[in-house]
């Protein structure tokens, strides 16, 4: 933020938005389990468009009844805005953001306010970006888009890999695979309607379906090699599996080229990525490689959940996610890293990530705009995520 005093005069340093929706819950819950007793915590408030429901949630998740209540709404943007200018960082679970994150967006970037959300919706991101980066440097406001497993792990994992190639080899690995290797966990209903949101808006408008297609759709101005399409199965021998597309990819790898071209290119502009998900080795590796291309068509199968709904805790508890990160060479040099996750990567381990990045915003110095968890906060978040959030980041071999 641009003026210190501004900052040292607001009430809050973070406000959650949506904490009385399923993955908004979550995260004011991560707040009152890993600072709930600290002299040293943020101070934060829960917000939501009901305060009897806001109230009925700061009861359940064990909130200390001293726990402020703000009472905003998507579709009134002076609430909206009178809520961004009492605090630091807003959190926001409410989407999908294509139908009610513009106010939020503008208000954040109007009051120079930091805002992370779980955004896995690039056409939206790509039009956020267009109409409120040099604004958001401007006024100071760091947004924060896809700060839960979308694209955090995937995110950070391609950063610290390339740190290790530059300790061990002295240049980035201009080629890196992203490998699902394993992963237990369900889809909510908000996850579901933010899919369903952009296929609707892709049905409308045949530029959307550009951005999804183009893996430099959120680094304007520049466009690098081809990409590996990650949308065809195959054998590989590195892995000794079976790779099959990743349904979250298109955001992922997107994110993943604007975390490089916003810190300037440090994995070269030559630099290639994509994502797929590992099967097993044979004839039923191949079978479940192939049924994927078909899931991807339809993820969420005949009866999507609602949204408001999603993986009961013990589910949650449950759930692990493994990616492995392979860095090539063209003389054959390889490197390994792998991210490795607790609970169910959709929200057990989203909330936490979540709430950790509203941690580490308070903490920055990184300059406004519109950006990535990667491109603002780097290894500050990657220590975060290790202390707070269950997450491990290490190179293998």
């Amino acid at each position: 933020m641009t003026d210190a005093n501004q900052e040292n005069s607001r009430e809050f340093d973070i406000i959650v938005y949506g904490a009385t929706g399923y993955t908004g819950r979550l995260v004011a819950e991560h707040l009152v389990r890993e600072y709930g007793n600290s002299d040293h915590g943020p101070k934060w408030a829960m917000a939501g468009r009901s305060e009897d429901k806001l109230t009925a949630v700061r009861e359940e998740i064990g909130a200390p009844s001293t726990t402020p209540m703000i009472v905003a709404d998507a579709d009134d943007p002076t609430s909206l805005e009178a809520m961004c200018r009492r605090t630091r960082v807003v959190l926001t679970t409410v989407g999908p953001y294509q139908l009610y994150g513009n106010a939020l967006v503008e208000a954040c970037v109007k009051t120079g306010t930091d805002y992370a959300d779980l955004c896995g919706e690039p056409a939206w991101m790509a039009e956020k970006i267009a109409q409120h980066h040099e604004a958001a440097k401007a006024s100071g406001a760091r947004i924060c888009f896809s700060s839960g497993f979308d694209s955090i792990p995937f995110d950070l994992g391609v950063l610290m890999l390339q740190k290790e190639a530059v300790t061990r080899h002295g240049s980035p690995a201009p080629r890196v695979k992203g490998r699902v290797r394993t992963m237990k966990g369900t889809f909510s209903g908000g996850t579901a309607a933010s899919l369903g949101a952009t296929m609707k808006a892709a049905m409308k408008d045949a530029k959307v379906i550009g951005v999804l297609r183009d893996a430099f759709a959120l680094t304007p101005g520049f466009e690098g090699p081809d990409q590996p399409s990650g949308m065809v199965p195959h054998y590989e021998e590195d892995t000794g599996k079976w790779a099959a597309p990743f349904v979250m990819a298109p955001i992922n790898t997107k994110n993943v080229h604007r975390t490089n071209f916003l810190r300037g290119h440090p994995y070269g502009t030559d630099f290639r990525y994509d994502e797929m998900v590992l099967t097993s080795p044979g004839d039923a590796g191949k079978a479940a490689a192939n049924a994927m291309v078909d899931l991807m068509k339809n993820p969420f199968g005949a009866k999507p959940p609602k949204p408001g709904e999603g993986p009961t805790k013990e589910e949650r508890e449950n759930g692990f996610y493994d990616v492995l990160f392979i860095g090539e060479w063209p003389d054959g040099k390889q490197i390994r890293y792998a991210v490795k996750g607790k609970f169910d990567p959709g929200y057990g381990s989203t909330s936490r990530m979540l709430g950790e990045t509203g941690m580490a915003l308070l903490q920055s110095k990184a300059e406004g705009g519109v950006g990535t968890p990667g491109s603002f906060l780097a290894e500050e978040l990657v220590e975060r995520m290790r202390e707070h959030a269950h997450l491990t980041f290490e190179a293998e071999g």
